[in-house]
């Protein structure tokens, strides 16, 4: 789940500025880097088949966890909203795209985006301790900001007055003086007809190795009652359920934490 540690920075509209060197926005970003703004070295692929994704593959990232989580509760809590029920299936699945561009282009800025597979059959966004998103930088370049034009004004409840806000104190009160040095496991998606495969345990266990290394608890919230069963497999107990509660089926997300393990 997509978290900014200050919600409330989202609602800033930023000042265009129309001098040609000024930073583009995600839509104009198409160029490779080899390191992200948090000083993570990207475009490497590891001996465990993990590869650090650059800036460059955004689209492509983005694409696989839209489709990972096209069907997913969670994701749609902020679409599927009583005053867009006029809305056809392909404006919505657009709009969910976009949320996932956005997502996914703030993490290649500022955290670490991993794939495991052929065609990025999974895509981990990782959010590495001591990092955030809510920068007006970051925000203005992954193209954030435009939420508070493209989502209804229900969407815009739930995502910027609930969601955001309850996922922010839910994981400071959870993690205590170890919120910002923890890792931060905001989404993983592993593609439909790529399931199966042991994907997410390799990009899972990529960062939990290293947070191992560095004495660091690792942190996700799941949408999913099975994935309970998985994530422990990996080490993951569950800590806390929370609720979104602004949909007539609510949204229930596990609270999970990894502990490190001494090596």
């Amino acid at each position: 789940m997509a978290q900014v540690s200050n919600p409330a920075s989202l609602f800033v509209q930023p000042v265009v500025n129309t001098n040609k060197s000024a930073v583009k926005s995600v839509e104009d970003m198409t160029l490779p880097m080899d390191r992200s703004d948090s000083g993570i070295e990207t475009g490497m692929s590891m001996p465990n088949g993990v590869r650090v994704l650059g800036l460059h593959e955004w689209k492509e990232a983005a694409l696989s966890l839209a489709e990972s989580f096209a069907d997913d509760h969670s994701s749609m809590y902020f679409i599927d909203t009583p005053d867009r029920e006029h809305w056809t299936k392909e404006q919505k699945w657009e709009l969910h795209l976009k949320m996932m561009e956005y997502i996914t282009y703030a993490h290649l800025l500022k955290g670490l985006v991993v794939s495991a597979g052929p065609n990025y059959d999974c895509v981990a966004l990782w959010m590495p301790p001591g990092e955030n998103m809510d920068d007006m930088l970051t925000i203005f370049r992954s193209g954030m900001w435009r939420l508070n034009f493209q989502l209804s004004r229900e969407g815009k409840r739930r995502f910027f007055d609930e969601f955001l806000p309850l996922l922010h104190d839910t994981k400071a009160q959870v993690l205590a003086e170890r919120d910002d040095n923890s890792w931060y496991l905001v989404y993983i998606g592993t593609h439909p007809s790529s399931r199966g495969k042991g994907y997410a345990r390799k990009v899972i266990e990529h960062v939990t190795n290293m947070a191992d290394h560095e004495g660091r608890p690792c942190y996700l919230e799941s949408s999913h009652e099975v994935n309970r069963i998985i994530y422990g497999k990996m080490g993951f107990a569950l800590k806390k359920q929370v609720f979104l509660q602004r949909d007539v089926q609510h949204v229930e997300l596990d609270i999970m934490v990894r502990e490190p393990v001494k090596v």
